[in-house]
């Protein structure tokens, strides 16, 4: 695994939200009215910033031996942060987006339920594997806990939650540590209010 702490992933940390602040767009009233949504496409699309971003998602890392990314933006994520960190990738997927045999969950979200999914083929060997969890937002946690429920229900164990953004005013590093566990560590590279 290669080294993630210190300096260099501190510095990749403001680098990163220097390039949230310069290439983050707001648009007004989406995915419904009232709601300001923060894009994160243009960061994304920045080789700096993409770089900046990868890097600053495993700062503090330690001892990981897997990175699941969740559906969707986790997927993009997860398999660069995995090469950073020198693991494998598991995408989470949404429920119907793979054959069957799948452990899925199904969880409640502040406007219905949704269904998270993983192969469940024995080859996968997650018993036993620390996995950090990687996305591009946290907002009311639900779906990091579902993701880790369903992982832990494998016999791996989700040990830290990586997201570019945390919206702070949805709790959701509230939710991961009543789901999760107050030891379970919550890293945002960039909060949003």
């Amino acid at each position: 695994m290669a080294e993630v702490t210190g300096d260099r992933t501190a510095e990749a940390v403001v680098r990163a939200q220097e390039a949230i602040a310069r290439h983050a767009r707001l648009v007004d009233d989406f995915p419904s009215p009232g709601i300001a949504f923060k894009d994160l496409t243009p960061v994304l699309a920045d080789a700096e910033g993409l770089s900046a971003i990868v890097t600053a998602l495993t700062h503090g890392c330690t001892d990981i031996d897997l990175v699941a990314g969740i559906d969707a933006r986790g997927f993009l994520l997860g398999g660069a942060v995995a090469r950073e960190l020198g693991v494998g990738v598991l995408a989470v997927r949404k429920g119907g987006k793979l054959p069957p045999p799948v452990h899925s969950i199904t969880y409640d979200l502040e406007y219905g339920t949704a269904t998270l999914e993983i192969p469940a083929d024995d080859g996968l060997g997650l018993s036993g594997m620390r996995v950090l969890l990687v996305d591009d937002v946290l907002a009311t946690g639900g779906t990091a806990v579902a993701a880790a429920d369903l992982l832990n229900r494998t016999g791996a164990s989700v040990v830290g939650v990586a997201v570019i953004m945390e919206l702070s005013g949805l709790r959701g590093r509230e939710t991961i540590a009543r789901g999760l566990g107050a030891g379970v560590p919550v890293h945002s590279v960039a909060l949003d209010a």
